[in-house]
C-alpha cells in the first residue's frame, strides 16, 4: 500500500450508506476506498429478512443484499479494505484515517459507521436475535402478524413501535420501567385508544424464556420487586440506539444523543466530511434512507473537490 496515495473519497463503514456512496463515487470517476472493520452490511447484514427495500418482491436477507451492494460498487472500481479505524484527523489536508492496516489519506471522508441498538443486557438476548428478539419493528413486525409481542421502552421509538405493531400483532404489551411514557404527548392518546395495547408500568425484563425460540419474558416490578411471567412470541427492544461516533468526538458537532449533526445534505461541521445512514441526526433510520444519504454525500463531495482543486 502506498501511504502517500490520496484518494478522492475515503468511506468509513461498509453498510448500505457507505457502499452506496462508494458506488456513486466510483461510477463518477472518483478514486474511492471503503474501510470496513468486519464485513459488508453493518447491522443490515444481521437482518434475516428485509421486505421493505424496493426491488425485491420476495424480500432478501440482509447479508445477501450487503454482498450485492459491495459487488456493485466494486464493479465500478471502488476498493474495499478490511481494517479497523483507530484514529482520524478530519481537519488535515488531505484528511487522514489511521487504521489497523496503515494510514489512508483522502480529499473527502464519508462516515457511515452506523448505530447499534441498545440491548437489554439479559441472558440469552444475543442468542435469540431473529428467534423472538428484535430491535426494529419496521423491519421485523410483519413476522409477528396475529401474534403477541412485547415492546420494551418508553420513549418515542418504543411508542412508535408499539403503534406500528398494534396494526399487525394480535396483542402488544408495552413494558416501561416508569409509570408514564417519556414519549411525546402525540403518542399517548393513540396508544391509549388501541384496544390491543396493554401497559405494564414500573416493570423491567429480568429474563427471556425460550426453547428453540422465545416463548415469553419474566418481568420484575421496580416498586415491589415482585416477578411475573408474560407469554409472548416476540420482544421488540426499543430502548434507544448508540451511534458509533467515538472517533468523531472532539472533531465534529454531535447532537444530544451523540449522533453527528448533518442535515439532508449530509454535510458535517467540517467541510469535505459527510455523515450518512444511522450515524447522523435524522428522523428515520432504515436501509432506504441510508442509501439515499450515500447518493447525496457524493454529490456534495464532487462539488467540494471541484472547488478545492
Amino acid at each position: 500500500m502506498n501511504n502517500n496515495h490520496v484518494y478522492d473519497m475515503l468511506v468509513v463503514g461498509g453498510g448500505p450508506g457507505g457502499y452506496t456512496a462508494a458506488l456513486y463515487a466510483a461510477r463518477a470517476g472518483l478514486d474511492t476506498i471503503v474501510l470496513e472493520k468486519l464485513s459488508a452490511g453493518g447491522q443490515m447484514a444481521l437482518t434475516e429478512q428485509i421486505d421493505n427495500y424496493p426491488g425485491f418482491e420476495n424480500g432478501i436477507d440482509g447479508f445477501s443484499l450487503a454482498e450485492k451492494m459491495q459487488k456493485q460498487a466494486e464493479r465500478f472500481g471502488a476498493r474495499s479494505e478490511y481494517a479497523e479505524v483507530l484514529r482520524m484527523d478530519l481537519t488535515a489536508v488531505p484528511k487522514l484515517v489511521e487504521t489497523s492496516e496503515g494510514i489512508f489519506r483522502g480529499k473527502t471522508v464519508v462516515l457511515a459507521t452506523g448505530a447499534d441498538p441498545r440491548t437489554l443486557g439479559v441472558a440469552g438476548e444475543t442468542e435469540l436475535l431473529g428467534r423472538g428478539v428484535a430491535y426494529c419493528a419496521a423491519c421485523d413486525g410483519m413476522f409477528y402478524k396475529g401474534k403477541t409481542v412485547v415492546v420494551v421502552g418508553g420513549g418515542n421509538s418504543a411508542a412508535a413501535d408499539a403503534l406500528l405493531l398494534s396494526r399487525v400483532a394480535k396483542k402488544v404489551i408495552l413494558v416501561h420501567r416508569r409509570d408514564t411514557l417519556r414519549a411525546t404527548k402525540s403518542y399517548h392518546e393513540p396508544l391509549a385508544q388501541a384496544e390491543n395495547v396493554e401497559f405494564r408500568w414500573n416493570s423491567v425484563v429480568s429474563a427471556l424464556l425460550s426453547g428453540d425460540r422465545l416463548t415469553g419474558v419474566r418481568l420484575r416490578d421496580t416498586v415491589t420487586g415482585e416477578e411475573s411471567v408474560v407469554d409472548c412470541d416476540g420482544v421488540f427492544v426499543s430502548v434507544g440506539r448508540q451511534p458509533a461516533t467515538a472517533l468523531a468526538v472532539g472533531q465534529l458537532a454531535l447532537d444530544g444523543g451523540g449522533y453527528i449533526v448533518a442535515g439532508e445534505t449530509t454535510e458535517t461541521s467540517i467541510p469535505g466530511v459527510y455523515a450518512v445512514g444511522d450515524v447522523r441526526t435524522k428522523p428515520l433510520r432504515q436501509v432506504v434512507t441510508a442509501v439515499a444519504d450515500g447518493a447525496v454525500a457524493v454529490q456534495m463531495a464532487e462539488k467540494y473537490i471541484a472547488e478545492n482543486r
